[in-house]
């Protein structure tokens, strides 16, 4: 449980894009402003609009529901505790984290063919950590891209969110998600 924690706060740390210790609508709006610009879609353009709104759907359709009542933030303590108990419950793990793989993945499908390719994924991994290294990126993809093609369909997309939020498993490939998983600090 000790890597799966790290994974978890690693990973937190990382979609707290304003980095006040808490997860809320204006860190998804940040997201999507970045994934906007990964991809070239100029600030105020239909695309740009569309990138937004798909991480506020995710924040108020994933997130939020675990935010304090009062303030609406979501902390650092609550999202691991959640994410947590997902590894004990395969079947709420594939479903509620499913849920935010589908999601992720129509983002990361720029071009909507399908497919995830390379330059999407970079995109896509840059807009959630934009301190992300072209070897973290090659490393993630690597593992990632399981049977070779040179891009992700929707189920190794899904296998490696999965996997990275609720797996226990220290040779799953998702625990690449987010590059090598020996150089997270």
């Amino acid at each position: 449980m000790d890597m799966l924690r790290e994974k978890i706060s690693h990973g937190f740390d990382l979609l707290d894009a304003d980095g006040d210790g808490a997860l809320t609508e204006a860190d998804h709006v940040i997201m999507g402003d970045r994934a906007a610009d990964q991809l070239g879609h100029a600030r105020g353009s239909a695309e740009h609009t569309r990138m937004v709104d798909a991480y506020v759907a995710i924040w108020h359709g994933l997130h939020a529901q675990h935010a304090g009542a009062a303030d609406g933030r979501l902390t650092k303590e609550e999202f691991t505790t959640g994410v947590l108990a997902l590894a004990g419950d395969p079947e709420a793990a594939a479903a509620t984290v499913g849920a935010l793989a589908r999601a992720f993945f129509a983002i990361a499908d720029a071009d909507a063919d399908g497919l995830v390719s390379r330059p999407e994924f970079d995109a896509f991994q840059r807009s959630h950590f934009p301190g992300i290294g072209r070897a973290d990126l090659d490393a993630a993809f690597g593992r990632l891209d399981r049977d070779g093609d040179g891009t992700l369909d929707p189920a190794e997309f899904e296998s490696a969110v999965v996997e990275y939020w609720s797996s226990t498993d220290p040779d799953a490939p998702g625990n690449w998600w987010m590059g090598r998983p020996d150089t997270r600090h």
